[in-house]
């Protein structure tokens, strides 16, 4: 650890030298391109200060030249002063010689006019030029000074970077020599390491070899008894419940009540909001009790009526969504299904704005040219109309963002999981985007409707319709408002809450594998409800094991009650049978006996006395023939070719019934006689079902330990695992630091 502490500082300390060195030679090239500067304006200066001697010496000569002929001006002046009495006392002497003189004196005026004209132009050139030295000379010395001034902080500057520099490179000379005593200090314990190294390697083979032999052993017990691994596939893997998570679903449903009540509040609000207009357009600017109002406002309030079809749909849709999340169900977007129908309410709801707001421009246009509009309305109708066209853009951006939020569970491929967070923020920047809006009407109509309470025309109707619109925009906003701060203070939860799903997996694959996943939760729930019920009483331990015994002891018995329980329920059967047969006879006999009856009846209305005694003979010889086997009372049972049919009826009839209830009195014992046995085989049934739980259970108790073996076992070998990489890496890393000393 020292060793890597002095090597990082030593790699700072020579970043840091290298930085100064490059800034070294940076101000070095500066301060030599500075000297270059300084010596090219010294040069400029000499060449200026040569033209300069130059320029003094024509002046000089200028001067010398001036001088002369304002000698020979002088000169010529006395001698035209010495000629004018001449001429005076030689008048006479000729036109001639004074022709000749004056034109002598017109060439000398020129010539010197000429000379003084060069004379003053040249005083002005030798001005100028002065002046202009002057001033350059200023110039360059200024800036030599300057030069001079900086050349000097760059000498400073450089002389404090070479005394860092010397500094840096004693106190890097001083690590160097620290750094040495160290290394040779490492030097030893990388031997040192060597040396453990060689024994971990043994100690590695040796692990190496027994966990081989316990990973086959494990390999060998996981392919035998896992026969299927579900997290391997994610498509398989999203069919997994996911732990339950109660205060997950607690805060989600907290959180979904918070909604539908700010939905409920804008939904109110925007039923108040529509409503009031539709009556202000009733009102303003034409009463519709005193005269008609255009066909287009008459258009407007006829969409305007029709609000609460598109507005109330949203709170029903935000109470669905509300009642499908609750504490046994799984909250994401894979599995709200109810927030489709949400969307496609508020995109109903869309639709109705976009209808209404070109009849809501255009009414706002009809009253700008209204008679009765000021200068400061029109200003806020105009502001109003671009309120509302950004209300229905901002509605526009929220349906499109909750048409993506609802995608998932739909549409598997419509929206990508990295994409959730995103839309998530756009609905909270679209929702604050709303709040903005609503407070920019809430404003622009409350200055509106101040205006209209001062016209002179101003109604009490209209003032008050104005109040109740001016309280249903503040509720608007006052809504916007909450339920976007509520989104903002809640955006980091809905973006956490994404990665809720099945364990070791990036979500829900698809909505069908999600609806399973529920359906799979509900039967998990239905099972884990099943395990709660209280056991029933079972046979105490002791009695058991001496039921065991005799079990045991006696499994010939055993058998033999299991064939007599058998044969039992057969008879039963066979029993059962009978009866039925039996009753069914007995309610043939009855249904003949009716009709016999009734033939009979009808018989004795249209017979004489003389039929009735050969009947009641007919009938006495009958009786005689009563106490014959039940063969010939089945044969009597058939219809018998005869005048007398009242005897013959009623014997056979008679000899059916009793036969009958004799078989059913004996049928009825054979069954409780039966009933009784089959409670007794009953009783042993459940008794060799209970032994038959106990060594079920026992059984259950070794595989349990056996389980539990087998995890342990897996831990360990894990375990294992873990140590040999991290030997592994500890190995790998000291070969790669013995390679680079």
């Amino acid at each position: 650890m020292a060793s890597a502490e002095l090597q990082g500082k030593y790699q700072k300390l020579a970043q840091e030298y290298s930085k100064l060195r490059a800034q070294n030679q940076v101000l070095k090239k500066g301060v030599v391109d500075e000297q270059a500067n300084s010596a090219a304006l010294k040069e400029q200066l000499k060449m200026k200060d040569q033209s300069l001697r130059k320029l003094q010496q024509e002046m000089d000569s200028l001067t010398f030249r001036n001088l002369q002929l304002a000698k020979r001006v002088e000169l010529l002046q006395d001698e035209l002063a010495l000629s004018e009495p001449r001429g005076k006392k030689n008048k006479k002497s000729g036109e001639s010689s004074s022709q000749l003189s004056q034109e002598q004196k017109t060439v000398f005026d020129e010539d010197l006019q000429k000379k003084i004209e060069e004379n003053e132009r040249l005083h002005i050139q030798f001005f100028e030029a002065d002046e202009q030295h002057k001033h350059v000379e200023a110039e360059l010395r200024s800036r030599l000074a300057t030069l001079e001034t900086e050349a000097a902080q760059h000498q400073a500057v450089v002389d404090g970077l070479t005394r860092k520099y010397m500094e840096t490179i004693e106190k890097l000379q001083n690590d160097k020599a620290k750094l040495e005593v160290k290394s040779q200090t490492l030097e030893k314990e990388a031997k040192e390491c060597r040396l453990r190294t060689e024994e971990c390697q043994l100690q590695l083979k040796n692990l190496h070899e027994d966990l081989s032999g316990r990973l086959e052993e494990s390999l060998s017990i996981i392919n035998e008894k896992v026969p299927f691994n579900d997290t391997k596939y994610s498509q398989y893997n999203a069919l997994n419940v996911p732990l339950h998570n109660r205060r997950h679903q607690l805060k989600m449903r907290d959180i979904a009540g918070q909604a539908l009540a700010f939905v409920q509040d804008l939904v109110t609000a925007l039923l108040n909001f529509h409503t009031y207009t539709e009556q202000r357009i009733q009102i303003f600017p034409v009463d519709s009790a005193i005269d008609t109002i255009s066909p287009l406002n008459q258009k407007f309030s006829q969409y305007l009526h029709e609000n609460a079809s598109y507005v109330r749909p949203l709170e029903e849709g935000m109470l669905h969504l509300f009642e499908s999340i609750t504490e046994d169900t799984v909250t994401v977007l894979e599995t709200t299904v109810k927030l489709k129908t949400f969307s496609e309410h508020l995109t109903s709801y869309l639709c109705f704005l976009r209808k209404i707001l070109p009849y809501q421009l255009k009414s706002l246009e009809e009253e700008c040219e209204s008679s009765l509009c000021t200068s400061a309305l029109r200003a806020r109708n105009l502001e109003l109309s671009q309120d509302m066209k950004k209300m229905t853009a901002v509605f526009e951006k929220l349906q499109t963002y909750i048409a993506l939020l609802a995608l998932p569970s739909t549409e598997p491929d419509g929206l990508l999981r990295t994409n959730y967070s995103s839309v998530l923020t756009n609905v909270g920047a679209a929702l604050h985007g709303f709040h903005d809006i609503m407070k920019d009407i809430s404003k622009h109509y409350s200055q509106k409707a101040t205006i209209e309470h001062e016209l002179p025309t101003a109604t009490q109707k209209l003032i008050t319709t104005n109040d109740c619109i001016l309280s249903s925009v503040v509720a608007l906003t006052n809504g916007a408002g909450k339920i976007a701060s509520f989104f903002s203070n809640n955006l980091d939860y809905f973006i956490a809450s994404l990665s809720y799903g099945p364990k070791a997996a990036s979500g829900f694959i698809s909505p069908l594998s999600a609806e399973c996943m529920l359906q799979y939760k509900k039967k998990a729930a239905a099972y884990m409800k099943s395990l709660r019920k209280p056991l029933l009483e079972s046979v105490p331990y002791e009695e058991a094991l001496a039921n065991r015994r005799i079990l045991l002891s006696s499994t010939e018995s055993r058998e033999g009650l299991a064939q007599q329980v058998q044969q039992s329920l057969e008879k039963i059967s066979k029993l059962e049978q009978e009866k039925e047969h039996w009753m069914l006879e007995a309610q043939l006999a009855k249904i003949k006996l009716e009709k016999e009856n009734q033939r009979i009846a009808d018989k004795l209305k249209n017979t004489s006395s003389g039929q009735l005694v050969g009947l009641a003979r007919e009938n006495a010889a009958m009786s005689n023939a009563a106490g014959q086997d039940e063969a010939t009372a089945k044969a009597a049972s058939e219809p018998i070719q005869s005048t007398s049919l009242i005897g013959t009826l009623t014997r056979t009839s008679d000899s059916e019934c009793r036969a009958l209830s004799k078989r059913l009195a004996l049928a009825e014992k054979s069954k409780e006689a039966l009933i009784e046995e089959m409670k007794l085989a009953s009783q042993n049934i459940s008794r060799l079902q209970d032994e038959l739980t106990t060594t079920k259970r026992s059984y259950e108790d070794q595989l349990s330990m056996m389980s539990d073996h087998l995890c342990s076992m897996n831990e360990t070998l894990s375990k294992q695992r873990e140590e040999i990489d991290t030997l592994k890496m500890s190995s790998k890393g000291n070969s790669k630091k013995n390679k680079s000393r």
